[in-house]
């Protein structure tokens, strides 16, 4: 069968919404493309632009949201854009006619945006507008507040291609080992068997059979989404894990997750989002991470001789739905991402990179996320405040007189010491949960 997925015309999410700034605008990028989010003053719903200012092609992602106007402003000669894209303002204009005789030469290119279940989704083809209005956005049954689901989501940047990305979560069979201590256990590893229920271009569907250890279904709906859905005690306890699966460029990747669930929704709430994330979420990512990047790299170059079908030793039944799913990608997709589309050539380029920039979780995820941007900045706010107590209270004893440096300087010194304590727990322990945590498998 000839390749015929169009990657172009999909609905990609972007980002959680409560993750994005409201105040500054934002790069991102998809398929090769780069593309600028922002939020006009006078809109309710965030914009998505190409991230090109048509005037000398500078990134808008680099403007600023004008406080007067409201509208986006590029940083290096303060042409205007507003909500749709048109140029409204050109400081250097002589005549004010040279924008309305120029409008539709001058305007930004705007892409179709939707809001849905709190996540920013952008249509990539401006040439099928139309089909964009009529295209079901490919959410999750399980994140729905009116079923009695809770869920919380999460960003981060991948240093690997979306085609190993999707093989990866397509594989539940790596979770005891990859992620031993974290959500497995290697001990207790068992046997998956899969049955695929349907496969066709626009979805495939698997369902975990025998021993497994609770009923899951597995959907793949290209080329994003891919969700769990896993049944405790029957059908009352749902959970989740609905992934998105975003190319960026080739070897990298951008992966968009959300955590259903319709049970223990007290501890959804107790928990905060930020501490999840620094130890939780993004220990299993930085478990996937170490090894994928290699991974990938080996493949491409057995791939130079061989296939996959070779290059692979699938014997088992939990490698059905990563056989199904590559053989989905030949048959719809020629075994690529279209790059060529976007003047890339797809050659997924030899890393150089040391552990620490592979595993940069600031880079990749913190300054992505609202909750995680918040806790950081609250956590250094804190050590300042210990720090400078610490000083002065040391300080103020030193000045004390003889007569009640004792009684009076003895509390205050054990108190700056256990401020001082403090902050060597947050900018020694807690802080570099933000920046970079080191995951040596052999050491798990």
């Amino acid at each position: 069968m000839n390749p015929n997925f169009n990657f172009f015309q999909q609905w990609y999410p972007l980002s959680p919404v409560e993750d994005l700034e409201k105040d500054r605008p934002i790069p991102v990028k998809v398929l090769g493309i780069n593309l600028v989010i922002w939020k006009p003053l006078s809109s309710e719903t965030f914009q998505v632009f190409l991230d090109e200012c048509p005037h000398r092609l500078a990134p808008l992602s680099e403007g600023r949201i004008d406080d007067q106007t409201g509208n986006l402003m590029c940083s290096y000669h303060g042409w205007q854009f507003d909500s749709q894209g048109s140029c409204t303002h050109i400081p250097q204009a002589e005549k004010a006619e040279i924008i309305a005789k120029n409008q539709d030469n001058f305007c930004v290119t705007s892409f179709p945006v939707r809001e849905e279940q709190d996540l920013l989704w952008v249509w990539l083809d401006l040439n099928s507008v139309d089909i964009a209005a009529t295209t079901k956005l490919p959410l999750s049954p399980l994140v729905d507040a009116s079923k009695g689901f809770v869920w919380s989501s999460f960003v981060r940047d991948l240093e690997y291609d979306w085609q190993t990305l999707v093989e990866n979560v397509a594989d539940p069979s790596h979770v005891p080992f990859a992620h031993h201590g974290v959500q497995g256990n290697r001990d207790k590893a068992k046997p998956i068997l899969m049955q695929v229920k349907d496969s066709q271009a626009d979805i495939i569907e698997v369902e975990t059979v025998g021993n497994f250890s609770v009923p899951t279904k597995i959907t793949f709906e290209p080329p994003c989404r891919l969700e769990y859905a896993i049944q405790f005690g029957g059908e009352d306890k749902q959970m989740g894990l609905v992934t998105y699966c975003i190319p960026i460029s080739p070897g990298k990747s951008r992966l968009v997750a959300q955590f259903p669930r319709n049970f223990a929704k007290r501890a959804h709430k107790l928990t905060p989002r930020w501490w999840d994330h620094i130890n939780n979420r993004n220990l299993v990512i930085d478990g996937d991470m170490i090894l994928l990047r290699q991974q990938e790299q080996l493949l491409q170059q057995h791939q130079r001789t061989e296939s996959w079908k070779t290059a692979y030793k699938l014997p088992t039944g939990a490698d059905r739905l990563v056989i199904e799913y590559r053989n989905w990608f030949d048959r719809y997709c020629g075994g690529k991402l279209p790059w060529e589309k976007v003047g890339l050539n797809g050659e997924i380029p030899q890393t150089t990179q040391s552990r620490q920039e592979t595993l940069d979780r600031y880079t990749q995820h913190t300054q992505h996320c609202s909750s995680c941007r918040g806790a950081l900045k609250n956590i250094q706010n804190i050590q300042k405040f210990l720090l400078g107590y610490f000083t002065i209270s040391v300080a103020v004893v030193g000045l004390l007189p003889d007569a009640i440096r004792l009684p009076v300087g003895l509390p205050l010194i054990l108190l700056a010491l256990l401020c001082l304590g403090g902050y060597v727990g947050l900018k020694f322990w807690l802080e570099p949960k933000f920046y970079f945590v080191d995951y040596v498998h052999s050491e798990k």
